[in-house]
C-alpha cells in the first residue's frame, strides 16, 4: 500500500510540469494580454507595447515559462501582474471557501446518493424508477443553470437565501450555513445523480452473488446482510464514483463560485482569466492540479481499507 501511494506521488511531479505547460501555452493563445487589461481599450498601440515591454510580456514564452518553473522551483509563485499580491498567499486565503463548497457538496452528494442508491436497490419499482430519473437530470443539466435557477426562486422570489456573498464558519454557523445552501445544492446534484446511480447498479450485483443466498440460508437478517456485507463489497466501484464526483467538483466550483460571488478559487480563476494575469492562471493550474492528485490518493487509501489485496501490493 505504501508503495502505491509513493509511485502515485512519483507520478504527480511530471503531472504538474505537463498542466504547467498546458495552462500555460492555452492562457497565452488567449487574446490580448495584461498591457491591454491595464491601460484600457481606449490607449495607443505605441504605450502598450512601451507596457507590454516593460513587464517582459515581448520575450519568447519559453524564455517567460523558465522563468516561472525557475521561480516556482525555489518556492516563488511570483506576484499578480494586477495587484501586485504574492500569488501563494492569495490562493492560500482563498482556499477555505473552494474546500467549504466543494466538501460539503461531497458530503451530501455521497448521503443522499448513497440512501437512494441503497433503497432502490432493496425496495426497485419507483425509487428505482426515481434515481434514473435524477440521474438523467443530474446529467442533463448544467450545474451553473441549475444556479441561476435557484437564485430566482429561493433568492428573489421566496427570499430564503442570499443570492451572493459567503460568511466563514467562525464569524456565523448559522449564516455559513445559510450563504453555502444555494451553492451546494446546484453542485451536489450531478454527484447526487452519479453516486446513486453507481450504489444502485453496485448493490443490485452484490445481492445476486452466491455468498448472499448462503448467509440467507443460514438464517442471517437481511439489514445485517445488506449493512455488514452488501454495502462493504459494493463498497469500492462507490468509492470510484465519489472520486471522480470530487474531481469534477473542483472543476464546476468555478462557475458555482462565479454565479454566487463566493470569494474561492474557482471565481478568481474565472477574474485572473479575464485579467490575463498569467502569474495567478498558472498558480490556480497547479492548485488544482495538486487538489486532483490528493483526492485521487484518498480513493487508493479507501481501497486500501475496503480490499486486503491492495493492501498487501
Amino acid at each position: 500500500m505504501l508503495r502505491l501511494l509513493v509511485n502515485r506521488l512519483a507520478l504527480s511531479v511530471p503531472l504538474l510540469f505537463v498542466v504547467s505547460v498546458l495552462v500555460f501555452g492555452l492562457a497565452s493563445l488567449v487574446p490580448g494580454d495584461a498591457a491591454r487589461t491595464i491601460l484600457g481599450e481606449q490607449a495607443t498601440p505605441q504605450a502598450v507595447d512601451y507596457l507590454r515591454n516593460q513587464m517582459g510580456l515581448d520575450r519568447p514564452w519559453y524564455d517567460r515559462y523558465g522563468s516561472w518553473l525557475a521561480g516556482v522551483l525555489h518556492g516563488d509563485f511570483g506576484t499578480s501582474i494586477l495587484s501586485g499580491q504574492d500569488v501563494w498567499t492569495t490562493l492560500n486565503t482563498r482556499l477555505s471557501v473552494t474546500l467549504s463548497l466543494v466538501l460539503t457538496a461531497l458530503v451530501v452528494s455521497t448521503v443522499i446518493g448513497v440512501a437512494l442508491g441503497l433503497v432502490s436497490a432493496v425496495r426497485g419499482g419507483f425509487l428505482g424508477r426515481l434515481v434514473d430519473v435524477v440521474s438523467l437530470i443530474g446529467l442533463a443539466l448544467p450545474n451553473f443553470w441549475i444556479a441561476i435557477v435557484l437564485v430566482s426562486l429561493f433568492a428573489v422570489q421566496f427570499r430564503l437565501f442570499p443570492a451572493t456573498g459567503y460568511v466563514p464558519l467562525t464569524t456565523s454557523p448559522s449564516e455559513w450555513i445559510s450563504s453555502l445552501a444555494m451553492p451546494v445544492a446546484a453542485l451536489s446534484l450531478l454527484g447526487i445523480a452519479v453516486i446513486g446511480k453507481q450504489t444502485r447498479d453496485s448493490v443490485l450485483d452484490t445481492l445476486d452473488a452466491e455468498y448472499v443466498r448462503v448467509l440467507r440460508a443460514n438464517g442471517v437478517s437481511e439489514r445485517r446482510i445488506l449493512f455488514v456485507h452488501v454495502l462493504r463489497n459494493a463498497a469500492i466501484p462507490i468509492v470510484t464514483a465519489m472520486g471522480v464526483v470530487a474531481v469534477g467538483m473542483v472543476g464546476g466550483s468555478v462557475f458555482i463560485e462565479s454565479v454566487f460571488v463566493l470569494p474561492g478559487l474557482g471565481s478568481l480563476a474565472t477574474q485572473s482569466t479575464l485579467d490575463h494575469d498569467l502569474p495567478v492562471i498558472l498558480g490556480l493550474g497547479v492548485y488544482f492540479t495538486v487538489l486532483v492528485i490528493v483526492a485521487n490518493l484518498l480513493v487508493d487509501v479507501a481501497y486500501g481499507f475496503l480490499n486486503p489485496k491492495v493492501r498487501a501490493s
